[in-house]
């Protein structure tokens, strides 16, 4: 019988292609005002037309073009010298020795540079030796202040960004400073640890200094960085701190937790690296934690910077001149301009936009010829600009709906050839009873309930498998004694392991806990441990146990059973696959227990594997991590 088709088909075939006698798709034409190609040749003039105004415009306001520059030129220079005056301040408890530096900057910006301390008292005056007396202006022109950052003048926070403890200038360290002994050494171990990673895996790697003169090794690629590499080459102490930064870091602490006593808050512990923990479960807020964490570095801070001052700079003042006046000699120049910008403008866009249209009209036309039910049509792929991609994407889109249709050909047959052997059973033995040729007594109605929660069985499975694959199953994790688990899935499965002559057994190493949904667990163990009592004969063992690794929780199902061949590992996990064909029926199995153990173990960010030897027996191994299902 024909397939019917939709309605909303039929209107799309008929707007939009029309068949030739001999049964091909003729693409219609496309109507001028729709037209690709006219649309690029309004846009291209449009936006010569702004091209020109635009221009136009830039040269009415030369002057003010210049300005800027010059403006832009002194804000440099302002940051410049605020950048290098911070840093001085950040590394001197005073500004006694400051005038060389003040010199220095002045000589290179060609400004007048003037420090004032906050009570108005000179600091520094690179003109001081003019015997220009200073006038000093209404506007400071920045406050240097290594415990407060001006935003608006620091070139590692240009956008304002800075807050709280970043406001502290990186450089000020304070009583953090390492020694030039154990600064030299833990060069020194870095420097082995850069020379290990080359030696042991081809690593890219490099010292970093810190201002306060600890070393840091930075690898230059992380995703080649292997962790048996990380682990090999860890210089040994290069992370610890020394007895100075001990001390420093605890008096911090304590300033730290007094803050917070004082705002009724619990106390935490600090690190090095500037992070922190709670010393209770309850944690204080982090917004109050880092307040207090501000006001004790700066305390702690203070008598290792210098005091804030204030920055004057000033310079004469240069006038800005045009290099470009509107005469009508040059209103002529800039129309003659603007007439070659349209044209080549308008040239160039047509021919774009022919060599454009061209390609997406065969697009359009296999894309037709999908829509006629022609099998995978394909377009020639030319060049590697974006309609080329598309040409690509298009191809691999027609080919994947190919697959997509074999596949859903092969489910529709799978699924008619599981469910036909229990409904035709049913069928058979019901139709049997209604012609009087079987009775329905309790063997009967006890065979035909088997087949009966076989077919739900199947059914069952489909639906979780489906709710699988459409991303609709969420798990509720929550923690999960694995062993325990385990236990009662071999309580579980005794009687049919019992009936089939296997030894079920559990190994306790101890206890084993992850973050999963128990039931979905449960269910993906349950379909492990059945299967690997379906295909283990009578006299065989099928072994549960789990143990942890570095964020992931590992458990084994291990049986003596037949095996899987090696040709067959690789179709273990898809549907309706089954490794004993001959003997599948009789198993019980709806061959769909595997495929929904891989959806779950992915809905919960895992994997499983399986590792088998014929006539030796296999072993299905799952992989969850230890925090499955958490938000990061």
């Amino acid at each position: 019988m024909a397939r019917p088709r939709f309605r909303f088909q039929s209107r799309f075939q008929s707007r939009f292609r029309s068949r030739s006698p001999k049964g091909r798709v003729r693409i219609s034409a496309v109507p001028l005002r729709r037209s690709l190609l006219l649309r690029l040749l309004a846009v291209s003039a449009l936006v010569s037309v702004c091209s020109i105004t635009a221009t136009a415009w830039v040269v009415v306001q030369t002057t003010a073009v210049v300005l800027s520059r010059e403006r832009g030129q002194a804000l440099a220079d302002d940051a410049r010298i605020y950048d290098t005056l911070l840093g001085y301040a950040a590394t001197h408890p005073g500004w006694d020795g400051v005038r060389p530096t003040v010199d220095r900057l002045a000589r290179s910006a060609g400004h007048r540079i003037v420090l004032l301390g906050e009570d108005g008292r000179l600091l520094a005056d690179s003109e001081s030796d003019r015997n220009r007396p200073f006038q000093r202006p209404q506007q400071t022109t920045a406050v240097i202040d290594p415990l407060a950052v001006a935003p608006e003048l620091d070139k590692n926070a240009a956008d304002g960004s800075r807050t709280g403890t970043e406001r502290i200038d990186p450089r000020a360290v304070g009583p953090f400073k390492l020694s030039g002994r154990d600064s030299e050494r833990l060069t020194r171990t870095a420097k082995r640890t850069v020379l290990c990673l080359r030696e042991f895996g081809d690593i890219r790697s490099h010292v970093q200094m810190s201002p306060a003169g600890r070393p840091k090794v930075v690898v230059t690629d992380p995703g080649g960085m292997s962790a048996l590499g990380e682990q090999h080459c860890s210089g040994t102490g290069l992370t610890d701190p020394t007895p100075s930064e001990t001390e420093a870091l605890e008096a911090l602490t304590s300033l730290v937790n007094a803050c917070l006593a004082g705002r009724e808050a619990e106390g935490v512990r600090l690190a090095v690296d500037g992070s922190w923990e709670p010393l209770t479960r309850h944690a204080p807020p982090e917004s109050t934690v880092l307040s207090c964490l501000t006001t004790s570095r700066s305390q702690q801070l203070a008598p290792y910077v210098a005091p804030a001052a204030l920055l004057y700079v000033s310079s004469p003042g240069r006038t800005a001149t045009t290099f470009f006046d509107l005469s009508s000699e040059n209103r002529l120049h800039i129309a003659g301009w603007a007439a070659a910008v349209l044209v080549v403008t308008v040239t160039v866009t047509t021919l774009t936009g022919i060599r454009l249209v061209k390609p997406l009209r065969t697009l359009t036309g296999a894309a037709m010829r999908m829509e006629a039910g022609e099998p995978s049509p394909s377009v020639v792929v030319r060049g590697g600009d974006e309609i080329a991609k598309l040409s690509a994407a298009f191809n691999s889109m027609s080919q994947r709906r190919e697959q997509l249709e074999s596949a859903r050909r092969d489910m529709t047959n799978d699924i008619a050839h599981e469910l036909r052997t229990p409904v035709s059973n049913i069928r058979g033995w019901l139709e049997a009873v209604e012609d009087g040729l079987a009775r329905p007594d309790a063997d009967l109605v006890s065979s035909l309930l088997g087949q009966a929660l076989q077919l739900q069985h199947i059914v069952d499975d489909l639906r979780d498998l489906s709710a699988a694959e459409a991303g609709e199953l969420r798990p509720v994790p929550e923690p999960v004694q694995v062993v325990e688990l385990l236990s009662a899935t071999a309580v579980a499965n005794r009687a049919t392991a019992t009936a089939a002559g296997v030894t079920l057994t559990v190994v306790d190493d101890g206890p084993v806990v992850v973050m999963a949904d128990p039931v979905r667990i449960r269910q993906m163990i349950g379909n492990l441990v059945s299967n690997a009592i379906r295909y283990t004969p009578a006299g065989g063992s099928v072994t549960l146990s789990a143990r942890v690794e570095p964020d992931t929780v590992v458990i084994d199902v291990a049986d003596t059973g037949t095996g899987i061949a090696a040709d067959e590992l690789p179709h273990i996990f898809d549907r309706f696959w089954r490794a004993e064909k001959s003997r599948s029926r009789q198993s019980g199995g709806s061959g769909l227990g595997l495929a929904i153990v891989r959806r779950l173990a992915e809905a919960h960010q895992g994997t499983v594997t399986v590792v088998s030897t014929p006539n030796v027996g296999s072993t299905f191994t799952l992989r969850l991590p230890r925090q499955a299902g958490r938000t990061a």
